[in-house]
């Protein structure tokens, strides 16, 4: 047995990141390496109209469950709408990307990297973002869906 304690941590301590300036997705990490996870989650938030730079994952399926929203989800030559409750999967290797088709309500999702290869770190150092309130909130009322 380990003796390491159990990790919490609270929503509303944690930063949301834009990887990138002008960015239209922020990512806030929910466990990941730092963690003594091999995998990474996230709660991934979409402004309206956002969608992520065409992206790929050599070594990682990337796991999406949609808590709120529409969304657009292109990966290689295919193209699927998904809405709250839909889990889309997205086999390593996979181009992919999302795109929020809401003009108006922001998409969340929860995220995660199978094999994280990186990806904690390559969002951490991105430019930090407080949480809003609502934003934190998605991600509880979001397990609630019936």
């Amino acid at each position: 047995m380990s003796g390491d304690a159990p990790i919490v941590r609270k929503i509303t301590d944690l930063p949301a990141y834009l990887i990138s300036t002008g960015d239209t997705v922020r990512l806030c990490e929910l466990a990941g390496p730092d963690q003594g996870s091999s995998a990474s989650v996230f709660l991934e938030i979409w402004e309206p109209g956002g969608a992520q730079p065409l992206n790929s994952h050599a070594d990682s399926a990337e796991i999406f469950l949609v808590l709120s929203g529409q969304a657009t989800a292109l990966s290689d030559d295919a193209s699927v709408d998904l809405t709250a409750g839909d889990v889309l999967v997205l086999q390593p290797g996979s181009e992919h990307r999302i795109i929020n088709r809401s003009e108006t309500e922001k998409l969340y999702t929860v995220t995660v990297m199978a094999d994280d290869g990186g990806f904690a770190r390559l969002v951490t150092r991105g430019t930090p973002t407080p949480l809003a309130s609502d934003e934190a909130g998605a991600l509880v009322s979001g397990l609630a869906i019936a």
